[in-house]
């Protein structure tokens, strides 16, 4: 698995990360936990060496089952994971003041089974917290040795300036894919100028663009694709234009549309690197496979060209979750 370093922090990770939310949260029942910590030492066994979680994801047991996973190879992994929920419940709002940051650092301390965090993300900003406090108390954190780097997620570009101005930011995670492409506009501009890296959750639209997903798919009443406007049927009836787009220049390929659509993201910039989920071993195999796909300019622009002329349908979050994002 090749590397790339988060722009230029000196953070260095795989190519794709592994993103975990899914084994415990959003997407259905958690998965089995021997299975699912059988599926990430699998990742680690391939050269996945980035690994992300958040308290927010069960709450709590994302955490502990990725803690649990890895403790036989923790010097050979980056983990990542999240502060900024009241309780660590997504339902109860937002809560980053410095007394819950570091009460959050503690406790996935301990649930992680390490003495540090590699990457402390916030994982949205909050509008009752000076981002300039937050980036403070990060700070405090990696002076003691408890964090190694700080993170924003889903910010937006005025905090995402005001963080770095206080403790550089190594690494912004937020939604970009072949069907989300506001990034482009100004978050990858400024990133590039500042030296951080992106990491792209839902590279592959959270499912949508490996084909696997069509408009009478149905999903298990605790998925969170259900509340979603994107994923409504008659959304997905329209976005299934990307989706045969993508086959048929996988097909040319000799690759899946999976691997279309990561390796897409790894050309736009050496600095991004995308961490799909999954729970499947085939899936995450297939998934790596994309760092072996290359896409020469020419390819890049027929995609380009081919995706302009496609509008995607749907909004991608529901209107109570879209105004926690791009502040």
């Amino acid at each position: 698995m090749q590397k790339r370093k988060l722009g230029t922090s000196g953070l260095e990770v795989s190519a794709i990360g592994l993103g975990c939310m899914g084994l415990s949260y959003g997407y259905g029942p958690a998965a089995e936990r021997q299975e699912a910590i059988k599926l990430i030492r699998s990742a680690v066994d391939r050269g996945v060496t980035f690994f992300d979680t958040a308290e927010a994801y069960g709450p709590f047991t994302n955490e502990a089952l990725l803690g649990e996973a890895l403790a036989p190879c923790r010097d050979r992994v980056v983990i990542a994971t999240k502060f900024g929920f009241a309780g660590g419940d997504v339902q109860q709002g937002l809560d980053s003041r410095p007394a819950r940051i570091k009460a959050v650092a503690e406790a996935a301390l301990g649930r992680l089974k390490t003495d540090h965090i590699d990457l402390f993300y916030q994982h949205r900003v909050d509008p009752d917290v000076p981002i300039e406090e937050v980036a403070g108390t990060v700070k405090d954190l990696i002076q003691q040795g408890k964090v190694k780097h700080f993170g924003l997620s889903e910010a937006g570009v005025q905090s995402i300036r005001r963080a770095h101005a206080v403790q550089p930011v190594a690494a912004l995670q937020s939604e970009y894919s072949l069907w989300w492409r506001e990034p482009e506009a100004e978050i990858l501009p400024t990133l590039e100028e500042l030296g951080i890296g992106f990491v792209p959750f839902s590279p592959l639209g959270k499912g949508f663009l490996t084909g696997a997903i069509n408009e009478t798919t149905t999903f298990d009443s605790t998925d969170f694709r259900n509340v979603v406007p994107r994923f409504a049927p008659e959304a997905r009836k329209a976005n299934q234009a990307l989706v045969d787009l993508l086959g048929r220049i996988a097909a040319q390929k000799q690759a899946t549309s999976a691997q279309i659509a990561l390796a897409w993201l790894l050309a736009r910039k050496p600095w991004i690197v995308p961490i799909p989920g999954t729970t499947k071993l085939h899936r995450l195999e297939e998934n790596l496979g994309a760092a072996d796909v290359a896409l020469t300019p020419g390819d890049l622009r027929d995609i380009e060209s081919a995706v302009s002329a496609i509008a995607v349908q749907g909004a991608r979050y529901p209107a109570h979750l879209q105004n926690r994002v791009g502040r």
